[in-house]
């Protein structure tokens, strides 16, 4: 089975006072809980074992929500971040979960949306050796980490939050890695935030000529819904899009019925917990225009 794990921990300390109480992962981005999305893009590559990895207090309220993925024709299951370590010790927690297999692994709160599953991204998915990290242009380099190409847009240089613009390629929160990802993070030192860095894991990869990056284009938006205000910029693109279009983004059981993951008569039962909201109906008009 083709294996992805979504990092859903950490404290959400940007989002305070909103994460007192629960994780950011759970919290609305427009009309559907935000997991939705980094979990919807895992089903448009077609991936069907999936480790969710949260906190001991936010990990049943995923399971009420998503279950072991049987509504959705994959495999679903779960492990604790007790402590918000770093995201490079998600590859710690998933060591047994990826067991020698290459795997996609993708930040909670990060969402993209567009032509997701395309070419570009199946050509280096699940590459036995070596890495690949997909970068986005951004007007604010100095948030993010940030990746220098030379004129053949190899890789030359890696920069956390660099304070002066070294490039405006932003590095992503989606990263594809072989099995010796895991290993490298279990050897890492932690840097001065006292955080397990994921900037180093490609680092190490980039040091050993092992690390691809694919520019992501005009074709698929980035967001990364980590503070207030880009939780509210999200929503509202998402609400902006889904009127004019009529189509809902990050419908998990659409994406799992177009994969051929479940059938009809599945994706109707499914629909009935959804009950009379919106995204109840969505999925009712589309049983009816199938049926």
């Amino acid at each position: 089975m083709t294996k992805g794990i979504i990092l859903a921990g950490g404290s959400g300390s940007r989002l305070f006072p909103l994460t007192f109480s629960v994780t950011k992962q759970l919290l609305p981005i427009y009309d559907k809980p935000m997991i939705y999305y980094p979990l919807s893009n895992l089903l448009e590559l077609g991936i069907d074992n999936i480790l969710i990895i949260s906190t001991d207090h936010d990990k049943p309220l995923f399971e009420k929500l998503l279950g072991d993925g049987s509504d959705l024709g994959v495999k679903i299951s779960y492990k604790t971040q007790n402590k918000p370590n770093g995201i490079a010790e998600g590859l710690i927690i998933g060591e047994k979960f990826i067991d020698g297999d290459p795997f996609v692994f993708i930040l909670g709160d990060n969402l993209f949306v567009g032509s997701f599953a395309k070419k570009l991204f199946k050509k280096r998915l699940f590459c036995k050796s070596g890495a690949t990290i997909f970068t986005y242009s951004v007007k604010d380099p100095e948030r993010y980490g940030v990746i220098t190409l030379d004129d053949d847009d190899n890789p030359v240089e890696i920069v956390e939050k660099p304070k002066f613009s070294l490039s405006n390629h932003a590095i992503t929160g989606l990263y594809f890695y072989d099995a010796s990802a895991c290993e490298i993070a279990k050897n890492l030192m932690p840097s001065s935030r006292n955080e397990l860095e994921i900037t180093d894991v490609n680092k190490f990869y980039l040091k050993k000529n092992m690390l691809s990056v694919i520019q992501l284009n005009d074709e698929l938006t980035w967001l990364d819904a980590g503070t207030v205000s880009a939780l509210y910029e999200a929503s509202n693109f998402i609400a902006a899009l889904e009127i004019r279009t009529g189509s809902k983004i990050g419908c998990i059981e659409e994406i799992a019925y177009s994969k051929n993951k479940i059938n009809l008569k599945e994706l109707t039962l499914t629909r009935k917990k959804y009950g009379s909201s919106e995204y109840g109906l969505y999925l009712q008009k589309l049983i009816n225009s199938i049926s």
